[in-house]
């Protein structure tokens, strides 16, 4: 089994700008991710299965809803916690990050915000332990960028809703006990709704033959005249400011993951380059194998500062969704530039399972359109700078 070398870049000293809690949290995670993802990542991977034997462990490293407060289960950590521990995950794998992403932004965090306190005190505890694992139905076969536009739909029962539509490529479907469902009622509001495994007509069959993200599962979320209590209705917001709230926690969240599989192919590249002898001398020598590897670094410490810059935004309750925006676009597609010179790097080598690139690459071509496109995230930034939305 080939051990995991790892060393992650740090051209600018960005660690000077972390405290001391900060790197402790990351420097756990990043233990964990070599000793317990590494080794089985690649495997789970060529099956295309989610490796279940993980969870307990994500638990432990606090990446199940970290800036839930403790009161809830959470660990009560900053936005920059969060963060570096979507770094580390997704330096091992996208997949895994994924499937953090989602219990963290986008169910323990609607159930956070937009949750009484009976529902709270319900979910949180358990889904911050891994008891309880969820998934996130936005998305339709007829509705990705203008999820607006849903079909998916509550009708008022008396003492009890009916729901019916369907949702698509949603990350934790086969495996969810809950769903947080956005769905519209009789008025056309979109409402928040809680839909447990179990319910009569509540359904989650798999997406199977992807070439992207093969070690995260996938899924739909079918219902037919599914029986919802009203006390699963999220009570606090509604509307579709109340979906794209959880959006932005996940793209931020995306933004730090994109760094980490950035930084593990140029790791790699940059060994191997050292080590890989051609015409007497390591490829390292040569200008052109130097000049992929110093755009790499730089554009993983621009990444790295406008992130960090990013948190602490965050952390002071003045990140924009603009901002955050931005920031998703630009280190994904950066990440996915790195894992396309790195491949080039290691020429035939990089193409198999032996390194990470390839598999990084596959990866990031759904990073890269998952919570809002590449295209949707330029018009965010356009509409910001300019007032005039190209939307509609």
């Amino acid at each position: 089994m080939k051990k995991d070398l790892f060393q992650a870049p740090d051209y600018f000293l960005m660690d000077e700008l972390l405290t001391d809690e900060h790197k402790l949290i990351r420097d756990a995670a990043r233990e964990w991710v070599k000793r317990d993802v590494s080794p089985i990542i690649e495997e789970a991977c060529q099956k295309a299965e989610f490796p279940k034997q993980i969870l307990p462990g994500l638990a432990e490293v606090g990446a199940f809803g970290p800036y839930i407060p403790t009161k809830y289960g959470g660990a009560g950590l900053d936005n920059i916690s969060y963060g570096l521990i979507m770094q580390e995950l997704e330096r091992g794998d996208s997949g895994v990050r994924s499937t953090a992403s989602v219990q963290s932004s986008l169910v323990m965090y609607p159930i956070f915000k937009y949750g009484n306190e009976t529902q709270k005190m319900k979910y949180l505890p358990r889904l911050a332990t891994g008891e309880l694992m969820g998934c996130f139905g936005l998305t339709e076969p007829n509705h990705g960028s203008d999820p607006g536009g849903m079909t998916t739909n509550i009708k008022d029962a008396g003492d009890h809703y009916i729901l019916n539509g369907a949702k698509m490529w949603i990350s934790n479907s086969p495996f969810a006990d809950i769903a947080v469902v956005w769905a519209k009622n009789e008025a056309g509001r979109i409402k928040g709704v809680i839909v447990e495994r179990g319910m009569d007509g509540f359904t989650t069959p798999e997406t199977h033959n992807k070439w992207s993200l093969r070690a995260s599962a996938t899924g739909e979320l079918v219902f037919d005249n599914v029986k919802i209590p009203k006390e699963n209705i999220l009570t606090e917001k509604d509307g579709l400011g109340a979906p794209l709230g959880c959006l932005d926690s996940a793209r931020y969240g995306i933004a730090w993951g994109a760094i980490g599989a950035a930084m593990d192919c140029y790791d790699t590249a940059l060994r191997y380059s050292k080590e890989r002898i051609q015409f007497g001398k390591p490829i390292a020598a040569f200008q052109l194998q130097q000049k992929k590897l110093a755009e790499m670094i730089t554009e993983i410490t621009k990444a790295q500062l406008l992130t960090w810059r990013l948190g602490v935004l965050k952390n002071e309750g003045r990140a924009t969704t603009a901002q955050i925006s931005m920031c998703k676009r630009n280190n994904v597609e950066m990440a996915l530039n790195i894992t396309r010179e790195s491949r080039q790097i290691l020429g035939a080598m990089g193409i198999t399972g032996d390194y990470s690139i390839m598999r990084h690459m596959m990866n990031l071509e759904s990073v890269i359109t998952y919570e809002g496109t590449h295209d949707i995230h330029l018009l965010i930034t356009g509409l910001d700078i300019t007032g005039e939305n190209a939307f509609k």
